[in-house]
């Protein structure tokens, strides 16, 4: 269990660190930068992802740190055996699971539309 996190951690990292950045210009909170926003979580990357896995089953394919609802919250987006995203939401203080939601196909092509613009 511990060389599957392992390795699904350095998964992420890679991904993180080679792909586009995990959170963007639209994507910074209004009452800050992401700096400040980073300072507020107490729970990291690897936890969060970690927590949504246990959560919802799958490989992990993004995870980013964003503000709602007036908290820093970890949405972290796991793909499951049914082919189907799931988006895990965990609170970035108390590393509790704040809900999930199943994206639909729809979605991700309006975000790839929007990311070509």
């Amino acid at each position: 269990m511990k060389s599957l996190t392992l390795v699904l951690t350095l998964a992420v990292g890679t991904v993180l660190a080679l792909g586009t950045p995990a959170w963007s210009e639209k994507k910074k909170c209004e009452d800050g930068d992401i700096a400040a926003l980073a300072k507020e979580a107490t729970v990291t990357i690897e936890q969060a992802v970690k927590t949504a896995v246990e959560k919802v089953p799958g490989t992990v394919v993004e995870a980013e740190l964003e503000k709602k609802h007036g908290k820093p919250t970890w949405e972290v987006d796991v793909l499951g055996a049914d082919g189907m995203v799931t988006e895990v939401c965990i609170d970035a203080v108390t590393g509790a699971v704040l809900g999930t939601e199943a994206k639909d196909k729809q979605d991700e092509k309006k975000k790839e539309g929007k990311k070509g613009k």
